[in-house]
């Protein structure tokens, strides 16, 4: 085994789980007082994914997990570490992470959940690649999974169409961080918060205040706006820290929140709208399962290949947000 300080988390295979049911926008206008133009023209999005009779959180997570942990050629038995990004927990608690260890088979390894939103995959890499780094953790499963469509008022037009159910997880393992000319694996992370926007994206319930569960709020302009200037803002602090030119970026996978954020971020920065992998358009906004969801449907498809260099971004309620770096 590697000593601590040589260690870099690598990331070994990826996979993803939709529930079954897809609902366009053609369907959904037939509910709600809207219409395909009026979505397609505001945010990207065709279609989301709405969780079904017996889909939870959990299991999509846990159907994610198996498909990556396929992709990488590992089993449930080589799992010491679980973390579940997710704000649509199945219950209060225990923690969603544990019930997807369950699942697996797995009798004994750490399990936890981290609530960051959208951002939360990206605070749950971090986590896990901080564990890995300090050899507390050699492999790890790092999901991102919602069931956004259960929080959702189904009667406000502006926010139930911009969301969708679903998950998606990368298998991260130890591996050699000798210098190299293109050293693999996460290179650099940063992450920001600041709560003094709660008002402009939350939910209006909780255990401790209103002892619901809650329904989504949003101010989608003043979203819009912080979203383009951090994001912009925390991709070049992000690349800067791994010592990265723009111009050296093979792919940038975004959050999927809406196609117009993603295109003005695009422009600030001067990337080509060919290196965004985007996928807002059939999954929605699937908030923390967004990045992992793309970044498998980018691995899958072929776009993203071994070696490529890889920038994960997102925002999200809090504020937080945050970007990582990584060489697949």
């Amino acid at each position: 085994m590697n000593s601590p300080s040589a260690r870099r988390a690598m990331i070994a295979g990826t996979g993803s789980a939709l529930p079954a049911r897809c609902v366009t926008n053609a369907e959904l206008a037939k509910t709600v007082d809207t219409s395909d133009e009026w979505i397609v023209e505001r945010t990207g999005i065709r279609a989301r994914y709405i969780a079904g009779e017996g889909e939870t959180t959990a299991t999509l997570a846990a159907d994610a997990a198996r498909a990556a942990l396929e992709a990488s050629g590992m089993v449930a038995g080589d799992v010491d570490l679980i973390i579940v990004a997710t704000a649509t927990p199945d219950q209060t608690f225990p923690a969603s992470a544990t019930k997807v260890q369950a699942m697996l088979g797995i009798p004994d390894c750490v399990a936890f959940d981290v609530q960051a939103v959208c951002s939360g995959f990206l605070y749950a890499m971090s986590v896990a690649d901080s564990m890995i780094r300090a050899g507390s953790a050699r492999t790890a499963l790092v999901i991102g999974a919602e069931t956004f469509s259960r929080i959702l008022d189904w009667e406000d037009r502006t926010t139930c169409v911009l969301f969708g159910d679903g998950a998606g997880a990368i298998v991260l393992t130890a591996g050699d961080s000798e210098e190299s000319a293109t050293p693999s694996g996460i290179l650099a992370v940063k992450l920001h918060a600041d709560g003094r926007h709660n008002q402009l994206l939350y939910v209006d319930g909780g255990p401790s205040t209103t002892q619901t569960v809650g329904k989504l709020r949003m101010k989608g302009q003043d979203v819009f706006r912080h979203a383009v200037t951090n994001l912009a803002a925390v991709l070049r602090e992000v690349t800067e820290t791994a010592g990265i030119a723009m111009d050296a970026i093979d792919w940038v996978v975004p959050h999927q929140a809406n196609r117009r954020i993603l295109d003005a971020t695009a422009r600030k920065l001067g990337l080509s709208p060919d290196r965004i992998v985007v996928t807002v358009d059939r999954h929605a906004n699937t908030s923390a399962a967004s990045v992992p969801l793309a970044f498998d449907a980018a691995v899958r498809d072929g776009r993203i290949t071994r070696g490529d260099l890889v920038v994960f971004e997102a925002m999200g309620g809090g504020f937080t947000w945050g970007a990582a770096v990584a060489r697949y």
